[in-house]
């Protein structure tokens, strides 16, 4: 493997759509609601993907410092692991992309208020600060919250929560109560994600100390949590878009009922390696229904 697409291996791009999610409705929300900039949309989708390839890099380094990526993990065989890059180039690499999110961080919170000293900017630094330490803190160090089943909550609150109002709050300098709605929904669903990811890997996790959600409540009980989440999600768009008074283009969401549906079918008959493909599918939904809501919200308008 040469070290160009070792690196690509790396930095998992497959997980850039789940991570774009949130940054793209709150755009569009906010968009919906007369707010929109596009030089700032620019900056926050480069900061969301420095990001996610930073917390992938941290991810591979720390669970093979841990020793969890090994030959029992079901998951795709990553570049540390097999060797093709070693922990001082994924150290680096990084490195690079720490710095390269602090730049263009700094670049959109100038473009949103232009000036980086009131409260809104510093509000802005203090959870674009809390993401680069939530990006390497998930598996790296003792206190690595990824092995000690609080994973899920983080990626609710970052890619939930921090994503989505983070963008509505860089467009438009306001934050509506309501934003919490949709917010929710895509922390709900990418919460979902990493579950099918711990559910796959729970015999591994659990065997190397790994206490993910799956491991803590067993397969079963993940899975009803599973659906519990998914529920939720629906319901949080659901009453946004009731209480935001859209039109019936508010509601194309909708459309990906069925794909849900298909979704928690497939993961009540899965397990293992067979759940492997739902990762996929369920990012690409939550994309789906993000810039269906998105789009919807603003035709409404």
């Amino acid at each position: 493997m040469s070290k160009v697409r070792a690196y690509i291996t790396s930095f998992r791009l497959r997980t850039l759509p789940l991570s774009l999610s949130g940054v793209l409705l709150g755009s569009l929300l906010a968009a919906s609601d007369v707010f929109f900039k596009t030089t700032t949309f620019v900056w926050a989708m480069l900061t969301t993907v420095a990001l996610q390839i930073l917390s992938n890099l941290a991810s591979e380094g720390g669970d093979l410092t841990k020793g969890t990526d090994n030959e029992h993990r079901l998951g795709p065989i990553r570049s540390a692991q097999s060797g093709a890059l070693s922990m001082r180039e994924m150290v680096q690499a990084m490195i690079v992309f720490g710095v390269i999110a602090i730049i263009t961080g700094s670049l959109l919170i100038y473009e949103a208020f232009r000036d980086l000293l009131n409260w809104k900017s510093i509000a802005l630094f203090i959870a674009g600060g809390a993401s680069i330490v939530a990006a390497v803190k998930y598996t790296v160090g003792k206190s690595a919250y990824g092995y000690r089943g609080l994973g899920d909550l983080f990626v609710f609150i970052f890619f939930g929560v921090v994503s989505v109002m983070g963008s509505y709050f860089a467009m438009s300098g306001v934050l509506p109560w309501i934003c919490v709605l949709p917010a929710a929904a895509i922390g709900f669903l990418s919460s979902g994600v990493l579950n099918m990811n711990n559910i796959r890997d729970i015999e591994n996790d659990s065997v190397c100390g790994k206490r993910t959600i799956p491991v803590i409540l067993g397969i079963q009980g993940a899975k009803i949590y599973h659906f519990v989440i998914t529920l939720l999600a629906v319901i949080c768009l659901v009453l946004y878009s009731m209480l935001h008074s859209a039109g019936w283009t508010g509601y194309l969401f909708l459309l990906t009922l069925p794909l849900l549906v298909m979704h928690l079918k497939s993961v009540y008959r899965g397990e293992g390696r067979a759940l492997d493909s739902q990762l996929k599918f369920l990012s690409i939904t939550t994309l789906l229904i993000a810039l269906l809501l998105g789009f919807g919200q603003l035709l409404s308008c």
